[in-house]
């Protein structure tokens, strides 16, 4: 992205932000919820995962204040609300029925422009891992059209608008293959954010610490996630002091959880946000530890 567009992007974050403050106080919509009630990917228990449908899902459960989604960057810098690097034989097949082949069996999504990636289905096949998932012919979304339908749906069936949980699907390592550097892939999705004007509402959350890092040097007021995951040994200070700077959440694999690590959280001043709890038994035991969220495949279990 020119640095033109970066500098209007800031400016216009900026703008959106100041407006907020002046008009918001602690208790209004803006506020991030008191507890963060995350539907995964939607709700990828109940419906195609990363899909409109599934986010209308999530929202029809009264209980769910905030959506959770992943971000790739195709061929021609579009932003697409998707998860694995690549088409998942698992749960893609082409739009007529047919299961992937050659070129496109695991093609990356980078790969392809956004207008390709059309012509394939990721919520007809049949899902072995999540047997409870909705079969419904679906495309591959774009970021803008499933936040313009999820805030019309969101208007229709609630009193306040929902939150966002968007991550980055970068990997040190990967840049130029699967996806662009994470400064650029930032500023791609930080564009559709600002632009659809839920940027307030938004937390960016990523495992590459790179795209959190720029975001919080380039975006200062995007509320920042780091994603954990349950191999870390890392003291939350310890990941802190590798970041540079106290994210406004630390996002760990569920199992990683206990009391030693919620008073860990509370020294350092950040909210912990734990994934991905799939049963009522450690929802349960995640709520009596004081955590500030929840995110679940299942968030009809909330």
């Amino acid at each position: 992205m020119k640095n033109i567009n970066k500098t209007l992007l800031i400016l216009a974050s900026g703008l959106i932000f100041g407006c907020s403050m002046q008009k918001n106080t602690p208790s209004t919509i803006d506020s991030f919820p008191t507890f963060s009630y995350e539907g995964h990917r939607g709700a990828r228990g109940l419906y195609p995962e990363n899909s409109i449908g599934a986010m209308k899902t999530a929202i029809d459960l009264p209980t769910v204040t905030t959506l959770e989604m992943d971000c790739h960057i195709t061929k021609d810098k579009k932003v697409v609300v998707y998860h694995d690097d690549y088409l998942n034989p698992k749960f893609v097949q082409y739009a007529n029925g047919e299961q992937l082949q050659g070129a496109d069996n695991k093609g990356l999504i980078y790969s392809y422009n956004y207008d390709d990636l059309k012509k394939f289905d990721i919520g007809s096949k049949v899902y072995a891992d999540f047997p409870e998932q909705k079969k419904v012919k679906t495309q591959i979304a774009l970021l803008s059209e499933l936040i313009d339908a999820s805030e019309k749906y969101a208007k229709e069936k609630r009193k306040t608008p929902m939150f966002y949980n968007i991550e980055t699907k970068s990997v040190n390592g990967k840049d130029g293959v699967y996806h662009p550097l994470p400064q650029e892939f930032s500023d791609l999705v930080l564009q559709v954010v600002i632009d659809k004007g839920i940027a307030a509402r938004t937390v960016i959350q990523s495992f590459d610490k790179r795209t959190i890092q720029y975001i919080n040097k380039i975006y200062p007021q995007i509320k920042t996630s780091y994603l954990i995951d349950a191999k870390n040994k890392k003291s939350i200070k310890e990941l802190i002091e590798d970041l540079g700077f106290t994210p406004f959440i630390i996002s760990p694999n569920y199992k990683l959880v206990n009391k030693d690590f919620m008073a860990d959280a509370r020294r350092s001043g950040v909210k912990v946000i734990p994934w991905t709890a799939n049963d009522k038994n450690e929802i349960d035991r995640l709520k009596s530890l004081k955590v500030d969220g929840i995110i679940s495949d299942y968030p009809n279990l909330f």
